[in-house]
């Protein structure tokens, strides 16, 4: 799970460069992700992986779909709102995961959740200017809390398809489905991209996919809560990486509400 927090943080910083750099389509930088994830998959899980399953069983349907669209909406959010501020939001996944596992997997919530819960929250508000006079959320801000449903979503089923499912196949959900609904925008708006943003786009393709495949791998073992908790390194890395490479701020207010979202995850997967 620590290589897969990594990882992430490398990726979302190489896609965060890549924008700076050349004005990608985010479906290409989608795309080019699940292309190199199957790639993957084929050179490290060709006998164990099962894609014949992927389009009979209905929870790897429901994985490989929102997780396509979750992969899609976070590079949206990323180069739309910057990298710190995206993934802060999309880490408030940890407490929409607890309160799904604990309705379809039976984990336990103590009361003490609920501090967790109302301080990410709070957070959530600061950070998306909610309180700020005159200062709405913006429709990128309303497509990274959908990316933190999304997440939520992907970690309890991960969870749930273990039983039955091998690490590749439920992987390999992500990156078939995900590429069936990328792939044909990436197509009708093809851009002339130079070699070095070629270079960066397979680099972090090539991170996206170790995050990915450890990351599933270890949620075999690991509760929901518990692998969510290590996950939580990706933001902090992420918004100290803006910072430095991108000249990313943020205002008091929104700072504010960035470390209530981080002690309020953490508090929630600690006390799970």
């Amino acid at each position: 799970m620590l290589v897969s927090a990594a990882a992430f943080t490398a990726n979302i910083l190489l896609i965060r460069a890549l924008g700076q750099f050349h004005a990608v389509n985010v479906w290409l930088i989608s795309s080019a992700r699940f292309i190199v994830g199957l790639a993957i998959i084929y050179a490290l899980y060709r006998r164990e992986f099962a894609p014949r399953h992927l389009f009979i069983k209905p929870k790897l349907i429901g994985r490989g779909l929102i997780g396509g669209l979750g992969v899609y909406g976070t590079y949206l959010t990323v180069v739309e709102l910057g990298a710190g501020r995206a993934i802060l939001i999309g880490n408030t996944y940890v407490v929409f995961a607890a309160l799904m596992a604990a309705v379809w997997l039976g984990e336990k919530l103590r009361p003490a959740f609920a501090v967790g819960a109302v301080i990410t929250l709070a957070g959530l508000a600061l950070l998306t200017n909610v309180f700020a006079p005159g200062v709405h959320p913006g429709v990128y801000e309303l497509v990274a809390v959908g990316v933190a449903l999304a997440s939520a979503y992907v970690v309890v089923t991960i969870r749930q398809l273990h039983h039955t499912e091998h690490t590749s196949t439920i992987f390999g959900a992500q990156c078939v489905y995900g590429l069936l609904i990328c792939a044909i925008p990436a197509a009708l708006h093809p851009e002339s991209i130079p070699p070095v943003g070629w270079a960066i786009l397979l680099l972090a393709s090539i991170t996206a996919g170790i995050g990915q495949i450890t990351m599933t791998r270890a949620f075999r073992d690991l509760p929901a809560g518990e692998g969510s908790f290590w996950q939580m390194l990706v933001p902090p890395g992420v918004a100290l990486g803006g910072w430095l490479f991108f000249a990313e701020h943020f205002s008091p207010a929104e700072f504010a509400g960035a470390a209530l979202i981080l002690v309020g995850t953490a508090w929630s997967a600690i006390r799970r």
